[in-house]
């Protein structure tokens, strides 16, 4: 069985101004807003990326945040992971004991993307990135 690799990680955030300001002074990431059509998400970029947005440096991910919104479930920091086919990885991850919290939902330019929860009540994220 292949491998689906960690290539993002979220995190809740309150005030995006503030989080901007803390991660770009602590850590020298460079942080970008988006719009409401994007949910508000701020991106943070923590490694240099290559012409297709992947990170030059093996092993390193960027990542982002999105505003707390009380009536989902598990709004906790969480890693996202790239899979082949969303679909099928959504099957396996219920037949593993996991649960799929809803439907994919389409990022533009991104692809599908839907949260889960594991065995232990951890929350995580699959996406399947257009470039696989």
């Amino acid at each position: 069985m292949a491998m689906d690799p960690v290539v993002h990680f979220e995190m809740p955030l309150e005030d995006a101004k503030r989080t901007i300001a803390f991660y770009s002074k602590a850590f020298g990431w460079r942080m970008q807003e988006s719009g409401p059509e994007m949910g508000n998400y701020v991106l943070a970029t923590t490694t240099e990326p290559d012409e297709k947005g992947r990170p030059k440096m093996p092993g390193a991910i960027n990542g982002g945040f999105f505003p707390k919104d009380q009536s989902k479930p598990a709004q906790y920091t969480s890693v996202v992971i790239a899979v082949s086919d969303i679909g099928e990885s959504m099957k396996k991850i219920i037949a593993a004991g996991g649960n799929v919290l809803g439907d994919p939902v389409e990022i533009p330019g991104i692809g599908p993307y839907v949260s889960f929860l594991d065995t232990e009540g951890n929350k995580l994220s699959i996406m399947q990135p257009k470039q696989m």
